[in-house]
């Protein structure tokens, strides 16, 4: 994310100071408030309380798709990974009340680094790049292989029927927000619920594992903190690994996509060479129907665009770009449909 300019009128800068001011350290007589761009979720901002800098996401106003925006997981799941290898920002307060910006909101600490976009990190070294694929798979190995009940998640999910509860569920986020067809979305969910994998055992599931989540060390290929986690549950890692590699399933111009880029001599490693690495550190030998794991990984974020699609037509989106990335969510059926059928 980027910030934009302040904008003191977008939250209740003397509500908002009131309320933290005997829970927070900090200079709250003169309180900074700017918003971050980027996302497409939860309106997230960064607080200047005199030396002191913290970061406060909230729920976004208007109406919403049930169990969206689900800060109170994020909330609750980062707190239980701060003692584990899963590296993420420290929480400090959960605010229920309403009355004080209108929505639910909880503030954590503010993590400087880098956070790049495009997953062919320009203006990064070869070695970087190659470094950086690297420490995702090991930070998404490390994820998966949380203990659940040494970190207090042994309830967060029911992995049970992961898939066919997924798919259901995504298909009916698609319904409510659909504003056209998408012949391919259609082919998907004719497709996706008569070819469900035989599922392994579970694990903690991020849900939106990608490069612009994580937030890189300055000048290393170390990930500092791993960010928006509204969509983790607990179910089938390969659904996650999937969804991290959808930039070598989509073309350029649908989130800087690497199909059909010459990868050579970049750093960035093949699909196969990124599945090997995370493969090493989760022992396993190989990976059946990958095909079903990324059309289903595109088929949820065409969901999901399409649910950004939706609340930008209605003005209730967090970012300015919201209507031009949730267009894309036919690109993204297609990418998955293709999936399927390159695998025949």
């Amino acid at each position: 994310m980027t910030l934009t300019a302040p904008s003191p009128a977008v939250l209740d800068r003397a509500a908002l100071a009131t309320y933290l001011a005997p829970r927070l350290a900090g200079d709250w007589r003169d309180l900074e408030i700017t918003p971050f761009t980027g996302g497409q979720s939860n309106p997230t901002f960064l607080l200047r309380a005199g030396a002191e800098q913290y970061v406060l996401r909230k729920r976004p106003p208007g109406p919403l798709l049930p169990s969206a925006h689900a800060i109170d997981r994020e909330y609750r799941v980062m707190q239980a990974l701060a003692n584990t290898a899963v590296p993420v920002p420290r929480l400090h307060v959960f605010c229920e009340d309403e009355a004080i910006l209108g929505t639910t909101f909880f503030v954590m600490d503010y993590v400087p680094g880098r956070v790049i976009k495009q997953p062919d990190l320009p203006g990064v070294s070869r070695q970087q790049r190659a470094a950086t694929y690297e420490a995702m798979a090991a930070c998404l190995a490390a994820l998966h292989t949380v203990d659940l009940n040494a970190a207090g998640l042994a309830d967060y999910g029911r992995p049970q029927g992961y898939y066919a509860r997924q798919v259901k569920r995504w298909t009916e986020q698609y319904r409510a927000s659909e504003t056209r067809t998408i012949p391919e979305m259609e082919e998907l969910i004719a497709w996706l619920p008569t070819n469900l994998p035989q599922e392994g055992p579970a694990s903690l599931v991020h849900g939106d594992f990608r490069l612009e989540n994580l937030i890189l060390h300055p000048s290393e290929s170390t990930i500092l903190a791993v960010l928006d986690w509204e969509l983790s549950t607990l179910g089938d890692p390969l659904g996650d690994l999937a969804y991290s590699c959808l930039p070598w399933h989509l073309p350029p111009h649908a989130f800087g996509g690497l199909k059909s880029r010459d990868l050579e001599n970049t750093g960035i490693p093949q699909e196969a060479d990124y599945l090997q690495a995370y493969c090493r550190r989760t022992g396993r030998s190989h990976i059946d129907q990958w095909h079903f794991y990324v059309a289903f990984a595109l088929f949820r974020l065409a969901a999901i665009l399409q649910g950004v699609f939706k609340r930008a037509l209605d003005g209730n989106a967090a970012s300015p770009e919201a209507r031009q990335r949730g267009a894309l969510a036919s690109v993204c059926a297609g990418a998955g449909w293709a999936a399927i059928m390159d695998s025949r």
